[in-house]
């Protein structure tokens, strides 16, 4: 039923497949043991979070997250969204959605906008030209709505998933040579996933500008983004907007607002992070929502009530013993509380 509560938790599943079918060339099948303490950990942390809406990453195979919804007795109360015929090949974003909140049907965006372009001749003589030749998303982005309250407008959600930060193997490319390009391999690799997952977000970008822009629609952008808050990757996404607005005179048209920076203003302290690789803690798993989710907004719909982060699996060395994953889970509570309207308030 719908509630003046609404919550949201991006899930990064790691690699959730069913028992002996391939994953990556490097990764081992998950055994009959290892598929049954992921379906015991993800079950637990569906009953934990327990949102409106759960985003998730790495999603192999329909019949897994079926599973993993039975195990924790709460396939009654969702939709899950999965592309047909999901069966175990690839990897893709998805979605479940508490009964009777979700409006229309998803979709998968698989291809750039088509006026994406990221070519230049350079600002000026002392830049060379550049040209970005990407056209889609490694992972497809999930849009979908939902309608968490009768009165308010819908809420477009966008589920994504972008290139890791772990340089791209070249060895398998024609211009390869091992003796001139092995030493600089993992420069050139991280270097070719930075670009990839830089379209990706403008890519992204575009399309929920188009969506938004001068338009009063509400809007969320969740998932694995494979960067931190002060990333490129993020400043893109989000526009970088002024926070801290009083009396409610901000809101940019077209920003985004993380909400791991709106969970900090309400902190005494960061504690924040989503992924360990080296004892490095970042926050790569972000919740950004548009100026009607943002408390400073004069377009506020949707007040932020607070965020929770499962992270304490994070510090198990080994997944698969335990059959945890190697992202933290995150879940952002918003409160329908529209902004009163300010009397002579300047609109620029």
């Amino acid at each position: 039923m719908p509630t003046q509560i609404f919550s949201l938790t991006t899930f990064n599943l790691y690699n959730l497949n069913e028992p002996d079918l391939p994953l990556y060339k490097r990764s081992k099948p998950w055994t009959e043991d290892e598929y049954a303490l992921k379906m015991g950990f993800i079950a637990r942390q569906l009953r934990e979070m327990k949102a409106d809406i759960f985003a998730f990453q790495e999603l192999w195979h329909a019949k897994s997250l079926e599973n993993a919804f039975a195990t924790a007795k709460m396939a009654e109360d969702y939709d899950l969204l999965v592309p047909d015929g999901h069966a175990g090949d690839r990897i893709v974003c998805a979605a479940a959605v508490r009964k009777g909140l979700l409006v229309g049907a998803p979709t998968w965006i698989d291809r750039f906008p088509e006026d994406f372009n990221l070519s230049s001749k350079g600002e000026d003589r002392q830049t060379p030209q550049i040209a970005v030749k990407v056209d889609r998303f490694s992972r497809p982005v999930l849009h979908l709505n939902v309608k968490p309250v009768a009165k308010a407008p819908e809420i477009h959600i966008y589920v994504c998933h972008f290139k890791s930060k772990g340089p791209t193997e070249i060895f398998r490319e024609p211009w390869y040579e091992k003796d001139k390009h092995s030493k600089h391999a993992e420069a050139v690799g991280s270097a070719l996933s930075t670009i990839r997952r830089t379209a990706e977000a403008t890519a992204l970008k575009m399309i929920v500008t188009n969506r938004i822009k001068a338009s009063d629609i509400p809007a969320i952008v969740v998932g694995d983004v494979n960067d931190g808050d002060l990333s490129n990757t993020i400043n893109i996404l989000t526009g970088q907007p002024r926070y801290l607005m009083g009396l409610s005179l901000g809101g940019g048209d077209a920003d985004l607002y993380t909400a791991q920076t709106l969970q900090q203003y309400r902190s005494t302290r960061d504690v924040y992070y989503t992924h360990i690789f080296q004892n490095i803690r970042e926050s790569l798993d972000q919740i950004l929502v548009s100026q009607e989710f943002y408390d400073n907004s004069r377009k506020r719909l949707w007040a932020f009530d607070g965020m929770d982060i499962a992270n304490d699996h994070l510090n198990t060395e080994d997944h698969r013993a335990d059959g945890s994953n190697d992202h933290g889970i995150v879940r952002a509570r918003f409160r329908y509380a529209p902004a009163p309207k300010v009397s002579g308030a300047d609109p620029a």
